[in-house]
């Protein structure tokens, strides 16, 4: 009977991921936008951070500069300075975070713009709005819907464990398999519901801000101009970037490690 200690433990991490998910969907739902978000017309800005976070706000912003040849973003991973003068606070994080000289690796420029205090700002006046989620998603629906994930492959893992035991005669290998399969049909009958009743799940939009999102796609008009070229690179991100040399610059993967840079494959 040791293989009913596994079995237990299968049922707590089940039920407490999918309990965990069923209350992040209930606080997104229970998230009462501001009065004024239907006449509200978002910013690239506040799109970008709806649609991809903090992170996302930067690459809009070196995307932006670079279209407008203030900044220069190398297929080699560095961005170079061209106009210093920011034209808003966004663009003065960007260009204080490359640093006095000019010219800096573009991954840690990301990494210092999106925890600026112009990203934070701009979050606190969308979670303000209700149109983002607080505290990053943390514990958001996408997060919940991850958590299940990772319990579903645990219940299997525990069920394959339990299975490999040395096991009497009197307690078929079979039924022990269907006692497993009961914490797995509740974590994907979670999984099922929850997409079926609230996909795409956003890490950092509220369902507010999702329903603007949307409106903003629907908004472009299919054009190559600017405007809808930077929507395409704050809703989807830099993948959305057709230029080769462009999209080269953030196909760059480095991490900063001491006094040397260790390129991640």
């Amino acid at each position: 009977m040791f293989w009913v200690l596994f079995l237990l433990s299968a049922w707590a991490v089940a039920g407490l991921a999918c309990l965990r998910l069923c209350l992040a969907a209930v606080r997104a739902a229970a998230v009462e936008p501001h009065a004024a978000v239907g006449e509200h017309t978002l910013t690239l800005y506040e799109a970008a951070f709806l649609s991809g976070g903090p992170r996302r706000v930067a690459d809009l912003t070196l995307v932006s500069m670079a279209r407008q040849r203030r900044l220069l973003l190398a297929h080699t991973g560095w961005a170079t300075v061209v106009d210093p003068c920011g034209r808003d606070d966004m663009e003065r994080s960007v260009i204080g975070a490359i640093g006095p000289d000019g010219q800096s690796r573009i991954a840690p420029v990301r990494a210092a713009a999106a925890a600026a205090d112009a990203v934070r700002s701009l979050a606190d006046r969308l979670v303000g709005a209700g149109l983002a989620v607080p505290d990053g998603g943390v514990g958001g629906v996408a997060a919940g819907v991850r958590r299940v994930r990772v319990a579903a492959v645990t219940v299997c893992a525990l069920g394959l464990v339990a299975l490999a035991l040395p096991l009497p005669a009197t307690e078929p290998r079979l039924l022990i398999a269907l006692w497993f399969a009961l914490p797995l049909a509740l974590t994907l009958g979670c999984l099922a519901i929850t997409r079926m009743e609230i996909h795409p799940y956003a890490r950092w939009a509220s369902p507010a801000g999702q329903r603007l999102v949307g409106a903003l796609v629907r908004q472009a008009d299919g054009t190559a101009d600017d405007r809808t070229f930077l929507t395409s690179v704050a809703v989807r991100g830099v993948h959305a970037i057709g230029e080769p040399d462009l999209r080269a610059a953030f196909a760059h993967r480095e991490k900063y490690a001491g006094d040397h840079w260790e390129r991640r494959a």
